[in-house]
């Protein structure tokens, strides 16, 4: 692994209670433009990933290093200011605010002007655009994700992190979902996707992760854990787990 990558994580130990690591030991790393997905058994530690890079979990040991930076121990906030950003599982629109208030919300932390990116991300999700006065609880799964997706993209950041976009959405809305992660991509922005469908993640992957038990047990580029017949028993149902 090079420090110069866009993001660097090394020998990552974290959890949620002292002395009790869910991580225990992790090594990443995203370059820039990159589309990484991480991918492994509930519990396996893939969201605590997310959380710990962006500031939400403190690492008891090891490093993250963005830009050339050690973020270990900067606020969500900062790191933001860095040129990151994080949407999560859950939780990820305000509710009682509009399409567009929500992304106004997004960019609270720019000086500049907000409509050329208020248009940027109706071009790029015009389903956002013909709901854009309507409140976001009343939107669909589906709409919810793309106004998250939306919402940190008003920072323009470097890197994207997302946490399992789509969960609890049907399979029409999971391709829609995904199609836009991948424009995303194509636009310039690397991504950390974090994702129980892995076979539809890898399919469009540079690179993969499997973390198991908190550890990166397998990486290599998405074709590769796409025909590694470990990965294909455990994790993408081409054959029964033992």
């Amino acid at each position: 692994m090079a420090i110069d990558s866009l993001l660097f994580v090394d020998n990552v130990r974290a959890g949620y209670i002292k002395d009790v690591d869910i991580l225990q030991g992790v090594n990443f790393k995203v370059e820039a433009g990159e589309l990484v997905v991480v991918i492994g058994p509930n519990g396996a530690g893939k969201s605590t990933l997310a959380k710990a890079i962006f500031g939400l979990v403190t690492p008891h040991t090891g490093q993250i290093i963005f830009k050339g930076k050690n973020i270990v121990g900067l606020k969500s906030n900062d790191i933001v200011k860095q040129g990151m950003c994080y949407v999560p599982q859950i939780a990820n629109v305000f509710p009682s605010l509009s399409v567009e208030e929500n992304l106004e919300m997004g960019a609270f932390v720019r000086n500049v002007p907000l409509q050329p990116l208020k248009d940027k991300i109706f071009g790029m999700f015009p389903k956002l655009r013909d709901r854009r006065r309507q409140r976001a609880g009343t939107l669909s799964g589906g709409e919810r994700q793309m106004l998250a997706m939306g919402k940190a993209l008003m920072l323009e950041p470097s890197l994207l992190l997302l946490d399992e976009p789509s969960a609890a959405l049907s399979p029409i809305l999971v391709t829609q979902v995904f199609e836009q992660i991948k424009q995303i991509n194509q636009s310039g922005t690397a991504i950390v996707l974090v994702e129980q469908n892995a076979r539809k993640a890898l399919e469009m992957a540079h690179r993969g992760y499997v973390l198991v038990s908190g550890r990166d047990a397998i990486s290599g580029t998405g074709k590769e854990l796409l025909n590694d017949p470990e990965v294909g028993e455990l994790y993408l149902g081409a054959g029964k787990a033992h």
